[in-house]
């Protein structure tokens, strides 16, 4: 059985629409691969140790190199995690630099999926940048795909970093990745599940 981690983005949850086609694309087309979706905490300072506790319950996830997918802040923790274990990563628009991005985004919030109410203050963006991948070791290990049009990050960044990648750029589309779905054979394939 193959397993595959599915990370989401900041404000977002496994209810989000992107991780919802994934749950139910894996269940139609391979429903021998278990698809691991947590919440991920929308403060910086426990996602971490939420990530390394989650990594420890299930430890299969990492045994045959780990498999996983992540969508804007979901695919720089990504990155993070396959630096760290090995493996490979599908990276859906991901946030290059968020501890640059959120300074503009400090203060109160609360996330619409779960109504978790925090607060992103200057100290988070330290925490942030600890998870950084300025070198990725194997760019063979990921497939980036990235849309011109999206409006919360600047794709460019994340073209220079995962140049050597397989990088998909497609014109247009948004920060939600529009026309998703029919990306989800390739992704698996390149998974390999």
């Amino acid at each position: 059985m193959s397993e595959v981690l599915y990370l989401h983005g900041f404000l977002s949850s496994p209810q989000s629409v992107k991780a919802q086609s994934t749950l139910s694309w894996f269940a139609r087309h391979h429903p021998d691969t278990k698809l691991y979706v947590p919440q991920l905490s929308n403060s910086p300072n426990k996602v971490k140790q939420q990530l390394d506790d989650y990594l420890q319950k299930h430890p299969s996830i990492t045994r045959d190199g780990l498999r996983v997918i992540g969508s804007s802040m979901g695919g720089y923790l990504a990155s993070h995690l396959v630096e760290q274990y090995g493996g490979r990563a599908v990276l859906l628009n991901p946030a290059v630099r968020p501890y640059e991005l959120l300074l503009g985004f400090l203060g109160e919030h609360t996330n619409p999926y779960t109504q978790e109410k925090f607060s992103l203050v200057n100290d988070d963006m330290h925490i942030l940048k600890t998870l950084d991948t300025p070198t990725i070791k194997c760019l063979q290990n990921y497939m980036v795909l990235l849309q011109t049009g999206d409006e919360t990050l600047d794709y460019r960044q994340a073209q220079q970093k995962y140049q050597g990648a397989q990088l998909h750029i497609e014109p247009g589309g948004d920060h939600s990745f529009v026309g998703y779905e029919q990306h989800l054979p390739a992704i698996a394939r390149f998974l390999a599940v």
